[in-house]
């Protein structure tokens, strides 16, 4: 039970995996830790409960990955999907540091399982977690209560206090009683603001009603909009955010990662003029399906279609949701609302361009087309063997990329470029000061785990002076 009269050593604003790597640190470090998370307990965890996996650099091949994959491999694939908008300084020590952070999750309950077939090739590269984010999660908060860190579901923080750069204490609702929560240290691991569709407007008009939110309903921006208004420096560019293209049936909160769809690669993709308008073999999958949920933002309506053919039904991880199957182009069209001849012109232009080659889903095939605006560079394959199969695409929105800055301390900085004295951040709500834009996949859940684990220490080490 919180105890509401209690000078808290640490207290953490969040409950994904960044504030729970910020607790168990702390608490492995001796401070007395309470942990404020807005949702109730069935849905604790954030964005986290919808993860699969971790991108961690290693030297060679271990339990779970294989061959090896360097710093500056790692920084390289990073510096391309970010287009150089990152923070060199804080993206080489997360690289580095995740490293270590597979023995440390493995120590706080967390178990990995080899990858699985069809997501997205990353054996190499990312750890999945066996039972996936939930299990992650789950571990997480067992290990927490055992070691006596304090939680507290139905806990919004309404206001953090900011004195002069020195944060006083945490008005919150729990359960919907206000408290006030002291601590000499706190953490703010709360996320972005995906899930506030009237903040989305702010930069994407009416559009952001078509959005759909992959992760908590939860992640408001309350606590972000509450630190700008103190004069904390923000990071980031607040149209920016990392989406991807989900399957259009998808709830528009909460849906989770099985509403990815993986197939884009290996079909056309089109809109509502049915018509293409980006290449969809334009590098492999991992470095580019982030990529996705951007284009289909800025098309009309907010909507595109996938279309393949039988030859690549198994080549990808299916939609939780009916793939919509046709024995001709013609048909397909009518039943997805499109323009027949239209559709059946884009087709026929694309099948027209496309090179003989040899396919391999696994890598980059070189099988393109010519002659074709715009280009497929790889995977490129008539449309010729029905049934013909589509899945409809919305973006599917994870999280927003505007935050507050931090040092290599986790210290969030305030507007005149210093260092607040007790306040560290942790997860989303900063990684805008390493993802300027684009994405790498599983590279979100390095950054909470590793900040989690520097904000933890670091708001330990300032409750003990």
């Amino acid at each position: 039970m919180a105890d509401f009269s209690r000078l808290y050593d640490v207290a953490i604003i969040g409950g994904g995996n960044a504030a729970m790597c910020a607790a168990i640190s702390a608490r492995q470090d001796g401070a007395s830790v309470i942990v404020l998370e807005h949702a109730p307990k069935a849905f604790r965890g954030g964005n986290s409960r919808h993860t699969r996996n971790l991108r961690a650099m290693h030297q060679g091949p271990t339990s779970v990955l294989t061959e090896s994959y360097l710093e500056d491999e790692y920084w390289d694939d990073l510096l391309r999907v970010t287009g150089g908008e990152t923070d060199e300084k804080l993206a080489r020590m997360t690289i580095r540091q995740s490293e270590r952070v597979l023995p440390w999750m493995q120590e706080a309950g967390v178990r990995f399982q080899p990858s699985l077939t069809g997501t997205l090739s990353l054996s190499r590269t990312n750890a999945f977690f066996l039972g996936g984010g939930k299990a992650l999660v789950n571990a997480y908060y067992g290990t927490a209560e055992r070691m006596g860190v304090v939680i507290c579901y139905d806990a919004e923080v309404i206001d953090l206090k900011l004195d002069d750069g020195f944060a006083t204490e945490a008005r919150i609702t729990a359960n919907g009683f206000p408290e006030t929560v002291r601590a000499k240290s706190f953490v703010v691991s709360s996320g972005g603001f995906q899930a506030n569709i009237d903040w989305l407007k702010r930069y994407w008009g009416e559009a952001a009603e078509n959005f759909r939110i992959r992760g908590t309903p939860y992640a408001k921006g309350r606590m972000l909009q509450n630190l700008l208004d103190q004069g904390v420096q923000p990071v980031g560019d607040p149209t920016q955010f990392h989406a991807v293209a989900i399957d259009a049936r998808a709830p528009q909160f909460d849906g989770g990662i099985v509403t990815r769809l993986d197939c884009i690669p290996f079909s056309i993709v089109v809109n509502q003029t049915a018509r293409r308008f980006y290449d969809e073999g334009e590098d492999v999958w991992p470095k580019r399906y982030a990529i996705w949920g951007r284009l289909v933002a800025q098309q009309p309506g907010q909507i595109a279609w996938s279309i393949i053919d039988a030859k690549s039904e198994t080549l990808f991880m299916p939609s939780v949701f009916p793939a919509i199957k046709a024995d001709s182009i013609a048909e397909l069209a009518g039943k997805i609302g499109l323009d027949v001849a239209t559709l059946e012109q884009t087709v026929a232009e694309y099948n027209a361009a496309v090179r003989p080659g040899n396919f391999n889903p696994q890598k980059l095939d070189g099988c393109h087309t010519e002659g074709l605006e715009p280009p497929k560079t790889n995977w490129a394959r008539r449309l010729d063997t029905p049934p013909f199969i589509c899945y409809p695409h919305r973006p599917g929105i994870t999280f927003t990329y505007l935050g507050v800055k931090v040092d290599e301390r986790a210290r969030v900085i305030m507007a005149d470029g210093k260092p607040t004295a007790n306040l560290f951040a942790s997860g989303e709500i900063m990684a805008g000061s390493i993802l300027g834009r684009g994405y790498l996949a599983g590279f979100g859940m390095t950054i909470g785990t590793v900040f989690g684990r520097i904000a933890g220490q670091e708001a330990a080490r300032n409750a003990r002076n």
